[in-house]
């Protein structure tokens, strides 16, 4: 009977151990982000915006990402997703902007907006870009995020940090600038500069019909098992030490 109540608290231990893992890793994996979150000041850098799909009865059918308007970026081209219709707007600025050269900026690119793909229940996908140089007199750059489901449910990925620093229910996505290591320079990291005939195709809606819709899904799978068996060995010592306490 000893035995039998032992390995009952022991399991009961780590069902709730795994509840309480799954818990706080599932709003983790929530939040649209941008990949990598860094980059250096002044560099050309590779990002990607990635959105995951929140709901079990619908599927994610738009994207669409704003760029920053007080320090836009000279260049921006975007890698085709299979599936997907991408297209980049350019337009004139609300206020003229002087940049770090000193050179006044009157158009910039606005936003880029993926339609017509699908972002299945419990999958994400990566949405990349080239963009560059970065701003050198700002520490993050803001990419508010429009998410368009199947059900017509739109959903606003804009909130500010809150006065104590938390997350708002759907935080803007924030791509962080660093200042450059030392003997790095500016373009230690970077990516080189796309060819201007690269960036003229980027400005137009594109249809790619090569690439990897599985991906999302294969980086959640192995997300999840690696939770699994990290619960599973924590169950395991609980167990064991269950089992030594009732024959002692």
């Amino acid at each position: 009977m000893a035995f039998t109540a032992a390995a009952r608290r022991a399991l009961t231990v780590g069902a709730g151990a795994l509840a309480l893992t799954i818990g706080l890793a599932v709003p983790a994996l929530a939040h649209v982000t941008v990949q990598p979150g860094t980059a250096t000041k002044g560099s050309w850098t590779k990002i990607a915006f990635r959105v995951p799909n929140e709901r079990d009865n619908a599927s994610t059918s738009k994207v669409e990402v704003e760029f920053p308007t007080d320090h836009p970026l000279p260049f921006v081209s975007v890698r085709p997703v299979q599936g997907w219709d991408v297209k980049v707007t350019q337009g004139k600025l609300p206020t003229p902007v002087v940049n770090d050269d000193g050179d006044k900026v009157t158009e910039s690119v606005l936003k880029i907006t993926w339609s017509g793909g699908k972002i299945g229940p419990g999958q994400f996908q990566e949405f990349e870009a080239s963009l560059g140089p970065l701003p050198k007199s700002v520490d993050q750059l803001a990419f508010p995020t429009t998410q368009t489901y199947s059900n017509g449910e739109v959903v606003k990925w804009a909130d500010e940090p809150k006065a104590d620093g938390s997350e708002g229910d759907h935080p803007v996505p924030v791509l962080k600038l660093v200042a450059p290591a030392e003997g790095e320079g500016e373009h230690g990291a970077a990516s080189p500069a796309p060819s201007t005939a690269t960036a003229t195709a980027a400005a137009v809606a594109v249809k790619e019909e090569s690439g990897d819709d599985a991906g999302g899904t294969d980086g959640t799978a192995r997300l999840l098992a690696g939770i699994g068996i990290a619960v599973g060995v924590a169950g395991a010592a609980v167990g064991v030490a269950g089992l030594r306490r009732s024959r002692s």
